[in-house]
């Protein structure tokens, strides 16, 4: 079997049947060996009957969500490629040539586009205009950046892929996420994707639609962010540790001022948190990448082999400790200086010049020798 065609199905009576029709009428057109698989997630309506009265095989899958649905579908499918789309006859089961000849000309995934700009056709009122002109251009804006993903339209539901790709991918959301987490995984995996445009109609159902834009929009953002560690944790932290050092290198001599602004001991210990908060991100972001290893989340890629050859137990440890141990000495010295004026009151600025940057030694170097201890844990977790 060359082509499953694959269509979610959660109460949509009103078009369900003309979806089937037009898809195997397509698979007919295109003279492709196929089927057409309804993924029916607990419809209360009878979506089921008047699926199977136009020649679909209907999959019943427990698992509530659209991307239960749909991975319930094409798990239980037998193309060597599969493609799908809602039962609302906004996507045009009739396109599907476009993304069969894409998938034979050697793309491992295909997604459409919507957009006129990337050659789409949009009917009046097909997309509110919140969708057409803010969450899918900014999901979209940051699927490129995060990932490299090379797509005008990040939220398209018409979409094909290779049974082998499919396999690969091994996805596991069940919400609406899904269709971020599709091609984020096939983005971080270097699948071969490819974009084509297509016909975007009004949603024929009569009825609002599963989608709830605040919802699902954020399940999407918060995905997103969770499956890039580096623009979560690594690049903020690095950013606040090397302000922070920055500030501190200039502040610890004397006071600093701008014009009539001026910057001590105060905003040393900003500088302080800065350092500490920094490097706290750097640690969660090293351990959400390994761990998103291990989990299948990432590929195995150069970087992740990179750190996991760089970092030592015994040697950050012992960084970690050398840290303290300065912050302690330095701390000791603050001793002195207050002993030598019998243990009275010292001068703020002069005394916090010692103890901030002591007592932030002493706290990054025990981050340290914790945060290597803990990487170590999640790195031998699955081996």
């Amino acid at each position: 079997m060359q082509l499953s065609v694959i269509i979610p199905c959660l109460d949509e009576i009103q078009t369900i049947a003309a979806a089937v029709r037009s898809a195997r009428a397509a698979l007919e057109r295109e003279q492709l060996t196929g089927e057409v698989i309804v993924a029916d997630n607990g419809s209360s309506d009878g979506s089921q009957a008047a699926a199977r009265s136009q020649g679909a095989r209907v999959v019943e899958v427990a698992g509530r969500g659209y991307g239960s649905a749909l991975n319930g579908g094409i798990r239980a499918s037998q193309g060597d490629c599969v493609i799908f789309a809602d039962a609302d006859l906004s996507y045009d089961f009739g396109e599907l040539g476009k993304f069969w000849r894409k998938l034979q000309a050697g793309a491992d995934f295909v997604v459409g586009t919507r957009f006129p700009r990337a050659g789409g056709v949009l009917d009046p009122g097909a997309m509110p205009w919140l969708h057409r002109f803010v969450g899918t251009p900014v999901i979209s804006l940051l699927g490129r950046i995060l990932f490299g993903a090379r797509l005008s339209d990040f939220n398209c539901g018409m979409r094909a892929m290779t049974r082998q790709a499919f396999e690969r991918l091994n996805l596991r959301t069940s919400g609406m996420e899904f269709a971020s987490e599709m091609i984020i995984k096939a983005s971080l995996f270097g699948l071969r994707i490819a974009e084509v445009p297509i016909h975007f109609h009004k949603d024929a159902r009569g009825r609002p639609p599963h989608l709830r834009t605040f919802r699902d929009g954020w399940r999407h953002l918060r995905f997103m962010l969770i499956c890039s560690p580096r623009w979560l944790f690594v690049y903020p932290g690095m950013l606040l540790a090397m302000l922070g050092i920055a500030g501190a290198a200039l502040l610890l001599p004397g006071p600093v001022r701008i014009g009539h602004i001026g910057f001590d001991t105060n905003t040393l210990l900003v500088c302080a948190m800065m350092l500490l908060l920094g490097h706290q991100l750097i640690s969660l972001g090293t351990v959400a990448k390994i761990y998103a290893v291990q989990i299948g989340l990432h590929p195995q890629s150069r970087s992740s082999e990179a750190l996991r050859t760089a970092f030592r137990l015994e040697s950050w440890a012992l960084a970690g400790l050398l840290l303290s141990l300065a912050g302690v000495a330095l701390l000791g010295f603050g001793v002195f200086v207050w002993n030598s004026v019998g243990f009275g009151q010292l001068s703020y600025p002069g005394s916090l010049r010692i103890v901030i940057p002591a007592v932030t030694l002493i706290m990054l170097g025990m981050q340290v020798i914790y945060a290597s201890f803990l990487i170590s844990m999640i790195s031998r977790a699955h081996t």
